[in-house]
């Protein structure tokens, strides 16, 4: 027994200095409990930034907040306690904030408050003129009647709701006959006073299902407030992307259109500092709503327009920022797989101002001759960074989740390019698990991106996580397959109508590419995704030729005729399908591209997530999809949440959707 001991010792002691180092890997529970940044506030100097830091309770599924006060020349930050207030907006007359439907305003950094305005509970995505003396915000107005209660006052217990137009459900949420309308109000005024801009329309300002505090501006001078709105409702909003940008002038109280005869996406209004040019985001064609995405300015005296990217050949698919002295923009784009950033000056001059295996996503602040922005990569969430923007380089200005960080081993990525079926070149992220070795063989999971045409980049998502993904100990493959942005408008383009075709033969060469990778186990290669992605891997069940043992499709699209008659967003099916069924009942986005039409090929096991709210994707496609795979006798799992849309936003359902996930993925493969 002695003896025994000893060695037991004597084993634990060789053995303590690597278990002191040993780390632990990304979890589910850890993903889910980092700490996430939002910047709250900038001060008029652009030399202070006030941000908060959110995190989950797993078991009550609240967040707790803690504010803090960024020195962005020193990096340092401070803590900054705000209470219960929540932060409206930072400018030369001070700090406003919303506390119980009252408007206060600090003019010493929080220390003291003061009631500025009293707006009510009723009130959304509130603007305060930079004069102080206008207020402008959002309000749900009911103009129209849907219940069956409303309709029949006997009838007060009919759950009935009653549609004659199209847009009568949209993303997850079923119309009520409200409305978001723009008000303004003066300040000297009763907020009984506020003016609708929109009296009567059936239109949207906020644009739903997400727009917010983006889509209305006031001028410097206080005389006009912007609004980006769609005039368009019923079966006619569900297949246009026409938006305009209206300015509405409170001397004469009326309202002009500042892009009539632009035909497609025009958004995100913004003044440059010294107030003589107004620019916005703007796509050319309606009904496509991933069109190329241009920067615009309008001369504010002239109103002449410019387009300042219309020879830059990508697409504009993040943050827009004017630099402090009116001449430039800034701006973060994709860009050859990831998100950088990028300016652009009054002569059309675009400069790429960051590299690397990074994305830059929003810009808040120019301090001289920096730029503060978020940054992240697939291993480490977002966090504040300082940009020099001769140099480009970067330096990290926050660290919320160091206590995280310091206890886990990461992978890394690397970017391949991959020969195509065409004869083209395509960029292709390899995501390595922690402590890789290259002599060693791993499962691979092919990711196929949704979209279609988002950005595949090395984002960090609660979700579809690859710093997760490879934590589990697969190597994780994501193809820039036609379709995605940054790689030319030409590349992006080519998936419109080819959904089935070439898109598809980009993620069977990156597989056959991978294959031949010593560390790759081409016997154990899985395919999943979600949305566009989802309804990839349906087709590749009937096309891979057992290049695949297991598929997961969230949310994917399984027969493209049903789908047509059940989605919502009706230009994105009209400009990517070309026509609807009954148009073109031949056309290959019904018979060849459609995942319905290659059953009697499915021969590997799948698992289906759907759910109950999507109405991007109505359940109807799980459904189909899991049925099918059932009644070919094949190993299949339906995996269903009835409160979540086209993601999964709920923690503990989340929690579920990975642990099901990784289950799924040790039985099958």
């Amino acid at each position: 027994k002695y003896n025994i001991m000893k060695l037991k010792q004597t084993m634990l002691a060789l053995a303590s200095p690597f278990l002191m180092n040993a780390q632990e890997v990304m979890s589910p529970e850890t993903l889910w409990t980092l700490r996430r940044i939002s910047v709250q506030g900038v001060s008029p100097g652009q030399n202070a930034v006030l941000y908060k830091t959110s995190q989950t309770n797993l078991e009550t599924e609240k967040n707790t907040h803690q504010s803090y006060l960024l020195n962005a020349v020193t990096s340092q930050s401070i803590p900054f306690d705000i209470g219960e207030k929540s932060v409206l907006q930072w400018d030369k007359n001070g700090l406003y904030a919303l506390e119980n439907g009252n408007i206060l305003l600090s003019k010493d950094q929080g220390k003291t408050w003061t009631t500025f305005y009293h707006i009510g509970k009723e009130a959304e995505n509130i603007r305060i003129s930079p004069d102080g003396s206008k207020i402008a915000f959002s309000r749900a107005v009911q103009l129209q009647k849907v219940y069956g209660r409303e309709k029949y006052a006997d009838l007060p217990k009919t759950t009935a709701q009653v549609y004659t137009d199209l847009n009568h459900r949209h993303w997850d949420t079923w119309a009520d006959g409200k409305y978001n309308h723009i008000f303004v109000v003066r300040t000297n005024e009763g907020v009984d006073k506020a003016k609708d801009l929109l009296e009567g329309k059936p239109f949207d300002s906020p644009q739903k299902p997400f727009g917010g505090k983006e889509d209305f501006i006031f001028s410097p001078d206080s005389k006009h407030l912007l609004f980006v709105t769609k005039q368009h409702s019923g079966k006619e909003y569900a297949q246009s992307t026409n938006t305009d940008i209206f300015a509405y002038d409170f001397a004469s109280g009326k309202t002009q259109n500042l892009t009539e005869g632009m035909m497609g996406y025009d958004t995100h209004p913004m003044f440059s500092p010294d107030g003589n040019y107004l620019a916005w985001l703007s796509m050319a064609r309606d009904g496509y709503e991933a069109d190329k995405n241009d920067i615009y300015i309008m001369n504010w005296h002239s109103k002449a327009k410019t387009n300042l990217t219309q020879n830059w050949d990508d697409s504009v698919t993040g943050d827009t920022f004017w630099a402090n002295d009116s001449k430039s923009i800034f701006f973060t784009a994709a860009y050859r797989g990831t998100k950088q950033l990028f300016s652009v000056n009054t002569s059309k001059a675009v400069k790429q101002i960051t590299k690397g295996n990074f994305d830059v996503n929003n810009i808040f602040a120019q301090n001289k001759n920096t730029l503060l922005v978020t940054r992240n990569d697939a291993f480490h969430s977002p966090e504040l960074y300082s940009v020099e923007l001769k140099s480009g380089k970067m330096k990290q200005a926050t660290d919320v989740n160091k206590d995280f960080y310091q206890k886990l081993s990461l992978g890394h990525s690397e970017l391949k390019m991959v020969k195509t079926s065409d004869g083209k070149e395509m960029g292709v992220w390899f995501h390595y698990p922690p402590n890789f070795d290259p002599n060693k063989k791993y499962p691979t999971l092919l990711y196929c991106q949704g979209g279609p045409q988002s950005a595949l980049t090395p984002y960090f998502s609660l979700r579809w996580n690859f710093s997760l993904m490879t934590a589990n100990g697969y190597i994780v493959v994501a193809p820039n397959r036609r379709g995605m942005p940054g790689w030319g408008t030409k590349w992006n383009e080519q998936i419109s109508q080819d959904w089935g075709g070439q898109p598809i033969q980009d993620y069977l060469s990156a597989a056959d590419f991978a294959k031949t990778l010593p560390y790759v186990d081409g016997n154990r290669m899985g395919a999943v995704g979600a949305s566009y992605g989802g309804y990839s891997v349906l087709m590749l069940a009937g096309v891979h030729q057992n290049r695949f043992k297991t598929f997961i499709s969230h949310n994917g699209l399984f027969d493209m005729k049903s789908w047509y008659g059940t989605t919502e967003e009706l230009w994105f099916a009209n400009w990517d399908l070309g026509s609807s069924p009954w148009e073109n009942p031949n056309s290959a986005a019904y018979t060849k591209f459609s995942p319905s039409n290659y059953i009697k090929k499915w021969n590997t096991p799948i698992m289906i997530i759907q759910g109950g709210l999507d109405f991007r994707v109505p359940y109807e496609q799980g459904q189909q999809a899991f049925q099918s795979a059932r009644l070919r006798n094949l190993k299949a799992k339906f995996l269903y949440f009835p409160d979540e849309n086209h993601w999964v936003l709920k923690p503990q359902n989340a929690l579920v959707w990975q642990r099901e996930f990784f289950e799924w993925l040790k039985e099958t493969l």
